[in-house]
């Protein structure tokens, strides 16, 4: 359900980082945004290959969309797939599960769920460009599957 669309716009935002650091989220986080469970943060400690960091990626999207999957009711193109699994994978599930934009999305406002991506873009109080630039990414992504459905 999610084409390498998903894979290039995570890739994109995300960037990738071989060491450990700390995102501007406070969480510890290698490769391509994987956050470190603390099990993995000693295992970790010494960074990874380009390789490995495709392999984290791979496995925290295809778990991100196996989540968010159930929680959508309607019937969706791959392309509104990939900027659902971009927005969880960015935000969290649990902020996905609890938002307006799936709410819409499950009732058919496809249009208005749209601009909700819109809504995301603050990090500790302040206005990210970063995220602006993203949710626009994937808000067109989101709508050009909507026009292909």
């Amino acid at each position: 359900m999610i084409t390498e669309k998903c894979f290039e716009l995570i890739k994109k935002y995300e960037g990738l980082s071989l060491k450990p650091y700390i995102c501007p989220a406070g969480y510890w986080t290698i490769g391509y945004g994987h956050v470190l469970k603390k099990d993995e943060l000693s295992a970790f400690k010494n960074g990874i290959t380009k390789e490995e960091a495709e392999e984290l990626l791979y496995q925290d999207v295809f778990k991100t969309f196996s989540l968010i999957y159930p929680l959508v009711i309607v019937k969706l193109h791959p392309f509104c797939w990939d900027a659902l699994t971009s927005f969880s994978f960015n935000v969290g599930v649990y902020a996905f599960r609890a938002s307006s934009l799936r709410k819409k999305i499950n009732r058919k406002e496809f249009y208005d769920a749209a601009d909700e991506f819109l809504k995301w873009v603050w990090i500790g109080g302040q206005k990210s460009k970063g995220l602006e630039r993203r949710r626009k990414e994937e808000r067109e992504l989101f709508l050009n599957g909507i026009k292909l459905m």
